[in-house]
């Protein structure tokens, strides 16, 4: 069977991303962790690669033991709707901490209350009210 899966790599932090990504999304859970063991390329005990459902889609983590010259950008972004104004706020809050609005919440016309942020990790988000 043919499937399509979110890829995101990170340099480290990816364990950390998926936690945060779980604990704020409601109906998101981590599915299974394979870690680094002795003598591979990342530090041995930390995630190597890992699977969550984020509000039922299924995306891959990576922890990269390779520095890369790119990063996440915009152009690809996860969109969450949400089903109050309280969910929406309480979502964006946790996923902005540290991280960068491209569009705060508001009313843009096309949604009542929309929010548009990049996280920590560098994670685009999309977050609107249904």
């Amino acid at each position: 069977m043919t499937k399509v899966t979110p890829f995101l790599m990170f340099e480290g932090k990816a364990e950390e991303a998926m936690a945060l990504y779980c604990e704020t999304i409601p109906g998101s859970n981590i599915l299974d962790i394979t870690r680094y063991g002795a003598g591979e390329d990342g530090p041995e005990g930390t995630l190597k690669l890992a699977r969550a459902s984020i509000a039922g889609l299924d995306v891959m983590v990576f922890n990269s033991p390779v520095h890369h010259a790119f990063g996440f950008t915009p152009s690809v972004s996860f969109y969450i709707d949400c089903s109050s104004s309280e969910e929406l706020d309480r979502i964006v809050d946790a996923l902005a901490k540290d991280g960068g609005f491209l569009m705060p919440p508001d009313n843009y016309g096309f949604s009542r209350r929309f929010a548009w942020l990049n996280d920590r990790f560098g994670v685009s988000w999309q977050v609107n009210l249904a």
